[in-house]
């Protein structure tokens, strides 16, 4: 409104703090499309050549700082505002007021400063590459911010602006990973972020976990773009020279993440409701990025013989978190924007690559350097047992996963993503796992299909792990988790077709293995073969998976007996016959009493 702007023009450094106050409150709080596009751009343009005077006789003093900064931030959720904010010399302006209210302890006016800035990035996608250019060097500036800081506020909004900055342009990551930050990489950065919010997020510190959820986007796009621009590492033997697909190439300057990750993944505190929600869900898809190959092998699987890097308090979700120094009660933690959907989303084709890598069998894990980090976590049965919970939770007991129910709950609880989008890294994670070791792929076999499997009920009617995963198989509204469930029994089972349709009968599988190009049923396993220790493979159904039942025998009828059951047979066929729906030909009483006369 005109008022507003010739209002504000009139304000002078004599003028009422209150009524200053007030004026940005309304122009805070004014309703959608009250500032013509004019009207808008003059105000920011106002706002920001007083906010370079504070503190030298300028109409702002440092106090109004903040509130002046959330009407810039306001004003420049409208496209012509952020399209008048993503200016090389307007970034320049927030990033330097930023670094000058930090400096001055004014928490609430450098988030704001920030967060116009995350603003205009989210909103015009040139702002993005143009914040790290050189003329604006935002991209260096916001990592020296995070590495120094240990605000949550600020983790979050410098981690979301990092995150924007190469979501759209990617080619900044490799000047990002192969530079050095106060002596750190940035891959260190992240990962000691990673640690503070995960103490931080069991303390209950409001907004953690929002940071690390960006922290875990930031990286995200490191391991998904980094390998692909550098000379890295081939991890199987379908590996081309063509387009790098995540995990198909790694470098070891990426190592230094999965410590942190795992670290994350171990300790992040679940409910029972929902198990498995941000930032876990991210931690998940960034696991998916890296490879288990040789190098990294004694990381992932926790194994002896490293020195590890740091003690275990961060790791206990009963201790008490230590008091964050920089972070500041009255940090606004309600005014974030929220921007989480991402500018180019990527998972569903990421997890849809991560499938087709496990379809294909016969992987080759690369020799790298040895880290020398080892993580006291089982990742396996962490995954095992989250995959459980979620099962639980998306599919509670025996439920016919594809019932009307079931498909409309997430959409009911708008908390609630789909099974297809939660559930599917998860067990893309285990399938590596036993892709990747031997062991692994022998423990998860024990636990959904144990030895000792009552085999006397149907298999895909049980209300377990086998039972829902059986189930499964067989969705027609839960495609890409089918096709991981697949993926994973198929890896518990040694990638054999003979075991996985033994142990679970052929009936069970056969889609899922003509979908891989096994058209017919594989021979059955034999006593003593691979993968059948302690399994009576003789005694199981081939096609059901349950326990052959023995024929029961028949009682022994007297000669009477006999005389009445075939009166009844002689009654029924002549019935038929009379009918017309047998001929009399076909009657096989009259033919047996015929071929009786015809033989005295």
């Amino acid at each position: 409104m005109a008022d507003i702007l010739k209002a504000y023009s009139t304000f002078t450094p004599a003028s009422s703090r209150t009524d200053l106050a007030a004026l940005f409150d309304k122009i805070i709080n004014a309703p959608p499309f009250t500032f013509s596009q004019t009207t808008r751009v003059e105000l920011i343009q106002l706002i920001i050549h007083d906010l370079k005077n504070v503190g030298s006789k300028g109409k702002l003093a440092s106090k109004d700082a903040a509130h002046a900064l959330l009407s810039v931030k306001t004003l420049g959720k409208d496209p012509a505002g952020s399209r008048y904010l993503s200016s090389s010399a307007n970034l320049s302006a927030l990033l330097g007021f930023a670094l000058t209210f930090k400096e001055k302890d004014e928490p609430e006016a450098t988030s704001e400063a920030l967060r116009s800035i995350a603003n205009a990035m989210l909103l015009v996608e040139e702002a993005r590459s143009t914040f790290i250019s050189k003329d604006v060097n935002g991209g260096e500036t916001c990592i020296l911010m995070l590495e120094k800081t240990t605000s949550p506020d600020y983790i979050f909004i410098l981690s979301r602006i990092l995150f924007l900055a190469t979501a759209s342009g990617p080619s900044y990551i490799e000047t990002m990973v192969d530079g050095k930050f106060h002596g750190r990489t940035v891959i260190d950065i992240l990962g000691s972020k990673l640690d503070l919010m995960t103490v931080a997020i069991q303390s209950g510190t409001p907004i953690a976990r929002e940071a690390a959820t960006d922290v875990l986007k930031f990286l995200f796009n490191i391991l998904m773009h980094y390998p692909k621009m550098t000379e890295s590492e081939p991890q199987n033997s379908d590996s081309s020279s063509g387009d790098k697909v995540i995990g198909d190439f790694w470098s070891p300057k990426l190592d230094a993440a999965l410590p942190p990750l795992l670290r994350i993944f171990r300790d992040l505190p679940t409910s029972p409701s929902s198990p498995i929600v941000p930032p876990l869900t991210h931690v998940i898809h960034s696991l998916i990025a890296i490879p288990i190959s040789t190098s990294l092998k004694s990381i992932w699987l926790g194994q002896p013989g490293s020195t590890p890097s740091r003690s275990s308090t961060n790791s206990s979700p009963k201790g008490k978190a230590p008091q964050l120094a920089d972070s500041h009660p009255g940090s606004r933690s309600d005014s974030p924007t929220r921007m989480d959907k991402s500018p180019t989303s990527s998972k569903s084709s990421t997890i849809d690559r991560a499938l087709s890598a496990l379809a294909a069998a016969g992987r080759s894990l690369s020799r790298t350097s040895s880290p020398t980090v080892v993580v006291d976590i089982d990742v396996l049965q962490r995954a095992y047992d989250l995959l459980d919970q979620g099962f639980m939770q998306y599919f509670p007991g025996n439920v016919d996963v594809d019932a009307p129910e079931v498909r409309q709950r997430h959409k009911t609880d708008s908390n609630m993503d789909t099974p297809d989008d939660v559930l599917s890294p998860l067990i893309v994670l285990i399938s590596r796992l036993c892709i990747a070791d031997e062991s692994s792929r022998l423990r998860l076999r024990q636990w959904v299909i144990p030895d000792d499997l009552d085999r006397l009920s149907p298999l895909d009617s049980r209300s377990d792990m086998l039972g829902r995963c059986l189930r499964l198989l067989g969705s027609v509204y839960h495609p890409r988790l089918k096709d991981a469930v697949g993926e994973m029994l198929f890896a518990a089972c040694g990638q054999d077709a003979t075991v996985l349709s033994t142990l679970v009968g052929y009936g069970n599988v056969a889609g899922f293995l003509f979908n891989k190009g096994i058209l017919n049923a594989p021979p059955p396993m034999t006593a003593g073969s691979a993968g059948s220790a302690n399994i009576p493979v003789e005694d199981i159904d081939p096609i059901t998976g349950l326990k052959n039942q023995p024929k029961p025998e028949l009682p022994e009828m007297t000669e009477e007996e006999k005389a009445q059951e075939m009166e009844k047979l002689f009654v029924l066929f002549d019935r038929l016959e009379r009918s017309g729906a047998l001929p009399a030909n076909q009657n096989p009483v009259r033919k047996a009493m015929q071929k009786s006369m015809g033989g005295s």
